[in-house]
């Protein structure tokens, strides 16, 4: 009876170091990946590429990053109208259509055109009789026939028909009347207008039959061979920026090609958003940009000495930035080499490094940093994570 209670004693005792081994592989298992934490063998080491190393000092240039707009000088952008309205007669004009400068845009008809023609004639012929009696009046007056008030009345009428006259010539210019159809003697019901730039036409505001009043815009043209690029820069960073500094941009409707400019002008007036416009000049002239287009812009301030790992030790996850520090084995019972995810803050990005920085109790400094395979780190340990 002893002996089989010895046995059962005996049993029992080897059953619990059993379950405590058991116990202590699990519980290493569950320690071996946690939620900034995961562990390679050996093989997963080698097959993920892993390199480490430590930080570099790098002269990297310090950007400033606006959002702004490709827009035209003033004097590209042509407003036209009828400056005396009237009904449009003729136009072939469509959206997108390229003109010339000096082109027919349209022909209005005005029943005032005619009236402004007979003035006209009526004044010329006003001032050919004027210049003649002043010229009589000039040959009596060297012989003393007249008397000189009558000269001068003469020469006032002179210059009050020729200013009648010039001011009716310009009239008739600003309407489109063509002069030289005029000055043969022909009065005519119509005007044309023409286009006073080169460029393509972004508004058509009329028909065939409609009234235009003189304030209405009937056309725009623009003209995109000079555009520029106005950027909205912080108050705060405004200080950074210089005439003359690089200009790195992306347009909207083109996000994978990046344009060059520089600063040309910077207002001296903070907008209501606390912003302050700075205006850029491309580089090249460029064809594609259209005015309006939204611009994402970084402008290159200069360069500084900071802290930088190259590109693709910075991994971004759910909008934070990371990398992976190996840490060193605490144990012999552990196989396998530790990595933990640490969330650092990136600055300034140039040939392939970018500036970071430490959390303020970062302090492991003999840590090595994984300088390649931080992303096969991260998938595996994000992965570990689902399936836990």
């Amino acid at each position: 009876m002893k002996n089989v209670l010895m046995t059962i004693l005996l049993f029992t005792a080897l059953f619990a170091c059993e379950q405590t081994k058991e116990e202590e592989q699990e519980k290493e298992k569950t320690e071996e990946i946690t939620d900034t934490e995961i562990i390679l063998t050996a093989a997963q080491y080698q097959t993920a590429g892993i390199e480490t190393g430590s930080t570099s000092i790098r002269n990297l240039s310090d950007v400033v990053t606006a959002n702004g707009l490709i827009d035209i000088p003033p004097q590209n952008l042509v407003s036209i109208s009828a400056p005396m309205g009237g009904f449009v007669r003729k136009t072939e004009l469509l959206q997108g259509m390229k003109v010339k400068k000096g082109q027919l845009l349209a022909v209005m008809e005005n029943p005032e055109f005619i009236q402004i023609q007979q003035d006209y004639l009526e004044t010329q012929s006003k001032l050919d009789l004027a210049q003649l009696e002043l010229k009589r009046q000039t040959e009596l007056s060297k012989e003393n026939i007249n008397a000189q008030k009558i000269l001068q009345q003469s020469a006032s009428e002179v210059k009050i028909q020729k200013a009648r006259l010039n001011g009716l010539t310009e009239r008739l210019r600003t309407a489109g009347i063509n002069m030289k159809t005029l000055e043969a003697g022909n009065i005519v019901n119509h005007a044309s207008i023409y286009a006073p730039i080169s460029g393509s036409v972004t508004t058509v505001n009329v028909n065939l039959g409609k009234y235009v009043n003189p304030t209405d815009v009937m056309f725009e043209i623009v003209d995109t061979d000079h555009l520029h690029v106005e950027l909205s820069v912080f108050e705060n960073d405004i200080q950074k920026v210089k005439l003359g500094q690089l200009v790195r941009f992306t347009v909207s409707n083109n996000p994978g090609k990046e344009h060059l400019a520089k600063v040309y002008l910077i207002n001296q007036k903070i907008n209501e958003d606390r912003t302050v416009r700075v205006h850029c000049h491309l580089t090249n002239e460029e064809h594609g940009m259209m005015p309006e287009n939204f611009v994402k812009a970084i402008i290159e301030t200069g360069a500084n000495p900071v802290t930088a790992l190259p590109d693709e030790a910075i991994v971004d996850y759910e909008g934070q930035s990371y990398i992976f520090l190996e840490k060193p084995k605490q144990s012999a019972k552990k196989s396998g080499t530790a990595f933990e995810m640490l969330q650092i803050t990136k600055g300034v990005s140039e040939n392939g490094f970018t500036e970071v920085q430490f959390p303020k109790d970062y302090e492991n400094t003999k840590s090595g940093i994984v300088l390649k395979g931080a992303y096969t780190l991260l998938s595996k340990l994000k992965n570990t994570e689902e399936e836990e």
